[in-house]
């Protein structure tokens, strides 16, 4: 008989997607298992990019030093490889840039994270069947040592494409398969062209080049020969140094390949981002062709949207309807990723003079339009999220929070790395009861008002930001009983979404 054990949540799979939902979790003192079927983390890393959005929500926990540290630092992107780059500097974030740093040591620095903070990380241990019963998940598990059995309160699959938590939760997986297909090769450049990213597209195809730590260079090539349904088989170096060399008429001295690799635009999206004790996040959740290096990203951001409302509801602080807006809030984000990476695949797979005619156009209006530029840099960066929260009627509801400047001494993400909840109290109505509306959550109160250089926070009376740095409410009310009204009502409405529609008559929240 296998030999049985309990957790509070076992999360399967031990990519970034899983090891950031067990930092969240382990910060608010949840019990976390996480299950991960590789012995070790795979040296090969297929994303590269960390966005302007993930580097902040790591920075809400102050765990983005050593990324900061060890990344390159690149002030631009890309949407369909054109040849006008999209401009990050105008963002509004502490970081106007990607991050390159391979997604092997994201996931590295990411699992010390959680094992420093008490999350039991097994490695080689494989899962191969969940059953949900209604009061608690079973997990059955082939480790190192044989047979065995968990028993969860929820499962998260962070498990890939192809989950095995998706296919025991009977969780359809939709969307349409493959119709072109993209190779990428890590290998050493005898002669590298100068720069931090060099690309170029042609009517014979279109390639990227990223350097890499260790004197490796990632080379991404699109071709004619690409836009097909069946799989080519394995790339070989040959292969890859003709296709470069047939765009860029060289192939920069290429040798010693360490990983060849293909990769296609099947495009899906679960149908239920949970069902019952089961959630799915990352890759389990949505698959997508590997455009401006979004993946990792939105999948990092999966986890911070539920691992704050998972620990409240194992905690018993939250109701049951609070799991349900994970569903709502991330499946949207899912579907528009899929959109946008679709849209990049058909502008640069048209290789015909009505294709450069097309990239053109659009490099133009990236140039010649700033708000085609802001607008395109910003969902790339995944600053452009929000979420739509019932009851809430003030502009800012369900944005992000930037890093606001709340005192000589103190910012916004400075008093959110324990991930608890907190209502913010500008300084700016007497009389407004701020401390007793925030219980049992954390209240900031500005020593003195501070004045805001966003238009949309500068008359701003108070707001309350949830754990993921998203604004749960906010309110430009004066009246000091009708702000401490509202401010009450949404930190109820926190934990209990069913109360969100509860408003004071007159309150503009």
């Amino acid at each position: 008989m296998a030999m049985s054990e309990s957790a509070s949540v076992v999360i399967v799979g031990g990519g970034p997607t899983g090891m950031w939902l067990a930092c969240e979790l382990r910060l608010a003192g949840v019990r976390t298992v996480v299950l991960e079927r590789d012995p070790e983390i795979d040296p090969h890393s297929r994303a590269l990019t960390v966005h302007a959005r993930t580097i902040e929500t790591f920075a809400l926990r102050n765990a983005h030093q050593d990324l900061l540290a060890e990344g390159g630092r690149i002030p631009s992107g890309h949407f369909a490889v054109l040849d006008d780059r999209l401009d990050f500097a105008e963002l509004d974030t502490d970081f106007p840039y990607t991050l390159t740093i391979p997604q092997a040591r994201t996931t590295e620095l990411l699992q010390q994270r959680a094992v420093s903070l008490g999350a039991d990380v097994r490695r080689g241990h494989k899962v191969t069947g969940c059953v949900d019963t209604g009061d608690t998940v079973t997990v059955s598990v082939d480790g190192p040592e044989g047979a065995y059995v968990l028993d969860a309160a929820y499962v998260v699959g962070c498990d890939g494409t192809r989950s095995e938590v998706r296919r025991c939760a009977g969780i359809e997986f939709e969307g349409t398969p493959s119709t072109a297909l993209g190779v990428l090769g890590d290998v050493v450049l005898s002669d590298p062209p100068p720069g931090p990213v060099t690309s170029r597209w042609t009517t014979r195809g279109t390639f990227m080049l990223v350097p890499l730590s260790g004197g490796r260079h990632r080379i991404v090539v699109h071709s004619p020969e690409d836009l097909r349904d069946d799989w080519p088989g394995e790339l070989t170096l040959e292969e890859l140094r003709e296709r470069v060399q047939r765009i860029a008429g060289t192939d920069y001295g290429m040798h010693n390949p360490s990983w060849l690799s293909c990769y296609s635009n099947t495009s899906r999206v679960a149908r239920h981002y949970r069902k019952g004790r089961i959630l799915l996040a990352g890759d389990a959740a949505h698959q997508h062709m590997p455009m401006g290096g979004v993946g990792l990203n939105v999948g990092v951001q999966d986890a911070m949207n539920l691992g704050w409302k998972l620990a409240a509801t194992v905690r018993g602080r939250a109701t049951d309807a609070l799991l349900d807006t994970y569903h709502h809030e991330r499946h949207p984000v899912g579907q528009d990723t899929i959109e946008h990476t679709q849209a990049q695949t058909a502008i640069m797979s048209v290789f015909s003079p009505q294709g450069a005619a097309l990239r053109s156009l659009l490099g133009k209006l990236i140039v010649e339009r700033p708000q085609f530029n802001d607008a395109l840099a910003q969902r790339l960066s995944g600053l452009s999220v929000a979420y739509a929260l019932p009851g809430q009627r003030h502009p800012l509801a369900g944005c992000r929070a930037p890093n606001l400047k709340l005192s000589d001494a103190e910012e916004l993400f400075d008093l959110l790395r324990d991930g608890r909840p907190l209502l913010i109290d500008f300084g700016r109505v007497d009389g407004f009861a701020s401390d007793r509306a925030a219980a049992p959550f954390d209240r900031y109160r500005c020593p003195q008002p501070v004045g805001q250089s966003r238009a949309a926070w500068a008359d701003v009376t108070s707001a309350l930001i949830r754990p993921d740095g998203y604004v749960a409410w906010a309110s430009d009310d004066t009246d000091p009983a009708a702000l401490t009204a509202g401010a009450a009502n949404a930190v109820a409405a926190l934990h209990d979404p069913r109360l969100a529609h509860v408003q004071l008559e007159g309150n503009p929240a």
